[in-house]
């Protein structure tokens, strides 16, 4: 018999069964948490290949008494993906679509299986698996039938619990069941007879409990399904649907699929309040929608603070709105449907979007709201906990006036939205969990709001479950014994409590193992970073990350760029929210900065800076990278790479002065290799020559100078901001940016003196020298930022210093003004009338923004240009791979290579003739190195010279 007292035994046994077995201090942080307020390290996690691995996982946790909790995306909001014991991670392997019947319309999934990979591979049978919650670009199957998922189009599709055709799955005993339903549509079970009999003892002694309390209304998903396991029907598969992994361990699904409506039409009602909102809910839904979404102003204002206004597409009146979806076959019927919900009165304004692409964005506002509800309308971090309750739809808004006053009697603010034609309501709230009653104010919020729930015949949760967040509360909802009935069938299924336990059935208390309460160590210990919009605390900064997970996903399809590293691994350790939660440790002092398993973590972050735009919570781990390596390294010997790349414009500028030697000793036979193996440099890169003249010399001589052609004579003045690669590498750039400007009525002008960002410093952590030099820049630029002439920047990272990192490095009244005069060429030209670009019209284009281009600085100004030449323009999502330093050095060329697989090289392969638009050095230079390739900055494309 194994030791379970003995953690090191319990992974013993777990490699000794042949599973793929992770205990260390990384893996353990990274699954400690979901997207719920609770913190639970793992004493393993196990990532099973197929069923005989999960039966043999299961049999180590039998043996030692170590519990077990099966996990799916981690994006559960209650907390019910963590556990002491053994965490079983199906994301990994057991992710495959098994079989699709169209004729029978059911798809057979391993619960690992991601909801956006089922539907595209049901998709070209023209059906879908019905439910689709804000998640579903990353969320799995299994998880979905653990919580019970609904998502946004529950009135047309149910419940996934109406969705489940069969499913087969262990007890804690090791016993295999098997539920399906025959020709008659009758339930069958096969396997589990111990199991069953105890079962149906424990409802004979409940029978009437089971017929009154439960399914009152659609969206009661608190507590067990036990009005399934009457004897009138005894349905083991609906009933198994919602239990959290506390009765079974899934190995395998049947679901059923659908067919959707070909024809969508959105109406957005404008209301006076969220109140209003919920009132018209039941109104709406009498027009047959397939959903009715409610959302608040307070919401709508965090993603306009966060995004900028463009983020918000045009509104009807009101400071609350419902997005009403209305589906089928005929477009003029489905038009005529919704013109009469529009114009019935049921708010102050009303919009009908039929434009798909509209639709497209406002459902994004809806996706990410659980994300962007991480920062309180009062712009402090707000956090799940009370995430999702229900009430019978007709009393939504009622109890929307009394949740609101209940959460103004605590001093918090909140931002609702949600499900309101189900009744169902999301919300997430500022608990003051930093003050020393943190945790005791967490309590009697979720005691009282759960207290108004139960006046109102609710549910606690509408469909994500009660995890640790409500099972300690459902005494509030249901009768003794009713919570007396849960535990029967807890105990039938699972005798021993090895299942995920603390949840549903003797449940942990609410308020413990709270990840977010308290104080932390190195929150603000001596950081290099100022953090503003985390009042200088690391620790808030890296718990902005809730969990939700969108970094897990492939966010490409809405021009994102996060997370490139993790879509090329599939390991959790590769995606923001499994480096946030390592960092989480940090500042809790469990883990040191220099900890391997720190580094391991932020290795093959490419500091794209993707997470800072795409994260709904407002992630930037390239930052916090930085402040990783700044914190390791200070006064210590660095990486080779940080000597070499790190330092990259001190290097240039002394191979400037004799570029021609420079670039023979690159090309000679031994030195060159052994030039990049000092240099840290992978030597399947090539290494980009030096110009023989430098853009600021060629430009003191032939534009300083009488040769300046005399139209221009009279320009606006403009600070041209060349970056080291630009001067030494790549001076075309800047010259046609000259050329550029010139036609455009303005004089350029250089600094007196060679500036540098210090990007290269920030990147590899050497933030010391990073804030002598970036502070030397922005005092010099600040000058002519006071005198109103803008500075315009060529290469993206450089540029996107200047605007967004020199606020974190050198805050201050420089940094402000000179973030705030900083411009793109094409925002420049944007606010220029007299500007008329080249006629384009016939040339192909595959533009390849910068990825800190797309997250600092915005593309959209660069897009609005190109349209108006007439190019065909197909721009690309996601990050290029090379990164900057990223990509160049040893260890990261595989990655490298895999993360420009994504969509760059599938790009220019689909299109060999294409103009390759690329503002970025690296970006250049990868389409160089994996296609041999040329490619143009925007100001090449241009060019009045070309």
């Amino acid at each position: 018999m194994t030791d379970a007292s003995n953690p090191s035994d319990v992974v013993a046994a777990l490699a000794a069964a042949g599973l793929e077995v992770r205990s260390d201090a990384g893996t353990r942080a990274m699954y400690s948490s979901d997207a719920s307020l609770y913190r639970i390290p793992p004493l393993a996690v196990v990532r099973p290949r197929d069923a005989e691995e999960v039966a043999a996982a299961l049999a180590v946790a039998r043996e030692t008494g170590v519990p077990l909790t099966s996990r799916g995306a981690g994006t559960s909001v209650a907390g019910n993906a963590v556990g002491r014991g053994i965490v079983l991670d199906f994301s990994r392997h057991l992710s495959r679509v098994l079989s699709v019947d169209p004729e029978a319309r059911t798809a057979v999934v391993e619960p690992g299986t991601v909801h956006a990979v089922l539907q595209k591979a049901v998709a070209p049978h023209g059906v879908r698996f019905g439910p689709d919650p804000s998640t579903h670009p990353r969320c799995t199957i299994g998880g979905m039938i653990g919580n019970n998922a609904c998502g946004s189009r529950s009135l047309a599709y149910g419940r996934t619990s109406d969705n489940v055709a069969g499913l087969r799955f262990l007890t804690a005993a090791g016993d295999q069941v098997h539920t399906s339903y025959d020709a008659a549509g009758r339930p069958v079970v096969v396997g589990g007879d111990t199991v069953l009999g105890g079962v149906r003892d424990v409802m004979a002694a409940h029978l009437a409990t089971a017929r009154t309390e439960l399914d009152r209304f659609g969206r009661q998903v608190s507590g067990y399904a036990a009005q399934h396991l009457l004897p009138e029907r005894f349905d083991l598969t609906q009933a198994f649907v919602g239990s959290e992994g506390t009765l079974g361990v899934i190995t395998e699904a049947t679901v059923r699929l659908v067919v959707d409506a070909p024809v969508r039409v959105v109406v957005v009602l404008g209301f006076d309040d969220i109140v209003a909102a919920g009132e018209a809910s039941p109104a709406v839904v009498a027009h047959g929608p397939t959903s009715c979404e409610g959302l608040d102003s307070r919401l709508l204002s965090v993603l306009r603070a966060r995004r900028g206004e463009s983020a918000v597409p045009p509104l009807p009146r009101g400071r609350a709105w419902l997005f009403v979806e209305l589906a089928g076959d005929d477009r003029a019927e489905v038009l005529a449907r919704a013109e009469t919900l529009a114009a019935a009165g049921l708010g102050v304004d009303a919009l009908v979007v039929p434009d798909p692409v509209t639709q497209a964005r406002l459902w994004r506002i809806r996706e990410d709201g659980a994300g962007m509800a991480g920062r309180s309308p009062a712009d402090r971090p707000a956090w799940p906990g009370w995430e999702d309750a229900a009430v019978p739809p007709h009393m939504l808004g009622s109890y929307l006036a009394r949740f609101d006053e209940l959460v103004t009697s605590y001093g918090m603010t909140s931002a609702p939205f949600g499900h309101f034609g189900d009744g169902c309501m999301h919300v997430r709230l500022d608990y003051p969990l930093d003050r020393p009653d943190g945790t005791a104010v967490l309590r009697a919020f979720l005691t009282d709001a759960a207290k108004l729930v139960g006046e109102y015949g609710g549910s606690l949760s509408g469909e994500h479950g009660d995890g640790r967040a409500r099972s300690e509360l459902l005494p509030h909802m249901y009768s003794a014994e009713a919570i007396s009935m849960f535990g029967g069938i807890k105990h039938a299924f699972d005798p021993t409590d090895l299942l995920n336990p603390g949840v549903l059935v003797d449940p942990d208390p609410v308020d413990a193992d709270v990840r977010v309460a308290g104080t932390f160590p190195l929150g603000r210990r001596r950081l290099a970073m100022a953090y503003p919009h985390d009042d200088g605390d690391l620790a808030q900064a890296v718990h902005r990350c809730t969990g939700v997970g969108k970094c897990r996903a492939d966010n490409s399809a809405a021009g994102g760029v996060m997370c490139p590293s993790y879509l090329a691994t599939r390991e959790e350790k590769d995606s923001t929210r499994g480096r946030a939660r390592v960092l989480q440790e940090v500042v809790r002092g469990e883990l040191a900065w220099s900890a391997p398993e720190v580094h391991d973590a932020m290795d093959l972050c490419l500091s794209c800076k993707g997470c800072a735009s795409d994260c709904p919570t407002g992630i930037d781990m390239a930052t916090y990278k930085s402040e990783v390596l700044h914190q390791t390294y200070r006064r210590r010997l660095r990486p080779r790479s940080h000597y070499s790349l790190g330092r990259l414009p001190m290097w240039s500028q002394l191979a400037g002065r004799v570029p021609r030697l420079a670039n023979l000793m690159m090309r000679l036979p031994l030195l060159g290799p052994l030039a990049l193996w000092v240099a840290g440099v992978d030597r399947r890169r090539s290494v980009p020559a030096f110009a023989r003249q430098s853009f600021r010399q060629s430009f003191r001589r032939s534009w300083s100078r009488q040769a300046r052609p005399t139209s221009t004579a009279g320009g606006t003045p403009v600070v041209l901001w060349v970056d080291s690669f630009s001067d030494s590498f790549d001076p075309e750039v800047a010259s046609a940016t000259v050329r550029v400007l010139e036609a455009a009525g303005y004089a350029p002008q250089l600094p007196d003196e060679r500036l540098c960002c210090g990007l290269t410093w920030i990147t590899t952590g050497q933030l010391d020298a990073a804030k002598k030099i970036l502070g030397k820049t922005v005092a010099s630029l600040a000058v002519a930022a006071r005198a109103g002439v803008p500075i315009v920047g060529l290469e993206p990272s450089c540029t996107g210093v200047l605007r967004s990192d020199a606020l974190e490095l050198v805050p201050g009244p420089d940094a402000d003004v000179v973030a705030a005069s900083v411009r793109t060429l094409a925002e420049l030209l944007a606010e220029t009338p007299s500007y008329e670009p080249p006629d384009l019209a016939g040339t192909t284009v595959v533009a390849q923004p910068h990825c800190h281009h797309h997250a600092v600085l915005g593309w959209a100004a660069d897009a609005a240009l190109l349209d108006s030449t007439g190019a065909l323009v197909t721009k690309l999502s996601g990050c290029c791979g090379l990164a900057g330093n990223f990509g160049v050095e040893v260890g990261h060329y595989e990655v490298s290579v895999a993360v420009a697989e994504q969509q760059l090289l599938p790009a220019l392969d689909a299109a060999p003739d294409a103009i390759v638009l690329a503002d970025g050095f690296s970006c250049r230079t990868q389409v160089a190195d994996l296609r041999d390739r040329p490619s143009l900055h925007l100001a090449q494309l241009l060019d009045p010279a070309r």
